[in-house]
C-alpha cells in the first residue's frame, strides 16, 4: 500500500516536468529568428532580420543582433543581410528555375518515349514485312501483284515447242528458232524470272521489294508484246508467202522439169504454125 501511495506522489511531478519540457521544446521551435530565416528560404519575404538592433544613447547593446547582422558577425553574415533576394523558391529563384527545367524535361522524355515508341512498333511492322517468309501475307501483294504477276509463274522455263511458246504453228516456231529470235526471247525470260524469285525469295524491305515487283511487272508485259510481235509478223510473212506460191501466175507446176532447146525449138514452131 505504501509503494502504490509513493507512486502516486510521482505523478505529479512527472507531468509537470513533461509540461516544463513542453512549453520550452515549444519556445525553441517557433524562435522568431529561425521563423525569419525561414521565410527568407522559401518564398514568403526578403527581410525581417532577427534579432533586431537594441541602442542605448547610441550603442549597440543587442549582444545577439551584434554577433549575428552587427559589427561583430562574419563577414558572410553582413554580405548575405546587405545583398540581394536569393530566395530559392521567389518567383525567379533558382529553384523554381529546377522546378520549370525539371518540368520541361519531362515533357521532353514523353515526347522522346512516344517517338522511340512509335519506331519501335514501325521497325516491328516493318520485319514482319523484311523477311521472305511473310511475303504471301502482305495485303498488296493479295490485292494486286499476285493477280498480275501469276502468268510469269505459268509461263514454261524452258520452252520446247510452239504451244509452250504461245505461238500459232510449228512452222512460226520454226522460223523463229532458225533466225535465233526464241534464244534471244528465252534470255529475256531468264532473267525475268530469276528477278521474281529473287523478289519472292530474299529478305528486304518492304518498299524494295515491291518496286522489284513493278519492274518485273513491267519487263514481262515488255516481253508478253514483243513475242506477240514476232509471232504476228512471222505468221503473216508465213502467210503470204504460202499465197504468193500457191496462187502467183509465175507459179511454176508441181512437176515442172526443164526441157531441152530442141524441145524448145519445137514447140514454138507447133505453137506459131498456123500464123504465118
Amino acid at each position: 500500500m505504501k509503494k502504490l501511495v509513493k507512486k502516486l506522489a510521482l505523478v505529479p511531478l512527472l507531468l509537470t516536468a513533461v509540461g516544463v519540457f513542453g512549453q520550452f521544446t515549444v519556445k525553441r521551435l517557433n524562435d522568431p529568428s529561425i521563423v525569419a530565416q525561414h521565410k527568407r528560404m522559401v518564398f514568403q519575404s526578403w527581410g525581417d532580420w532577427r534579432p533586431y538592433p537594441k541602442y542605448l544613447l547610441g550603442i549597440q547593446t543587442n549582444f545577439a543582433y551584434a554577433t549575428v547582422w552587427g559589427m561583430w558577425a562574419p563577414s558572410r553574415n553582413r554580405d548575405y543581410k546587405d545583398g540581394e533576394d536569393i530566395r530559392p523558391l521567389k518567383p525567379t529563384g533558382l529553384q523554381n528555375q529546377r522546378f520549370a527545367q525539371v518540368k520541361f524535361q519531362e515533357e521532353e522524355a514523353k515526347k522522346i518515349k512516344a517517338a522511340s515508341d512509335t519506331i519501335y512498333k514501325r521497325s516491328v511492322q516493318d520485319f514482319a514485312h523484311w523477311t521472305s517468309a511473310t511475303v504471301d501475307a502482305d495485303p498488296l501483294w493479295l490485292l494486286y501483284y499476285k493477280r498480275m504477276l501469276k502468268p510469269i509463274t505459268e509461263f514454261p522455263d524452258t520452252p520446247q515447242n510452239f504451244v509452250e511458246w504461245r505461238l500459232k504453228n510449228q512452222q512460226t516456231y520454226e522460223t523463229l528458232n532458225t533466225t535465233g529470235t526464241l534464244k534471244r526471247l528465252q534470255e529475256e525470260l531468264d532473267l525475268i524470272k530469276e528477278k521474281y524469285a529473287m523478289s519472292r525469295t530474299m529478305d528486304m524491305p518492304r518498299g524494295k521489294r515491291f518496286l522489284m515487283y513493278h519492274d518485273t511487272l513491267l519487263k514481262w508485259r515488255r516481253f508478253v508484246q514483243e513475242l506477240r510481235k514476232h509471232n504476228d509478223k512471222t505468221t503473216l510473212l508465213l502467210d503470204y508467202k504460202n499465197i504468193l506460191k500457191n496462187h502467183s501466175p509465175y507459179a511454176l507446176p508441181q512437176a515442172w522439169t526443164p526441157a531441152s532447146d530442141k524441145q524448145i525449138i519445137h514447140n514454138t514452131m507447133q505453137q506459131y504454125k498456123h500464123k504465118f
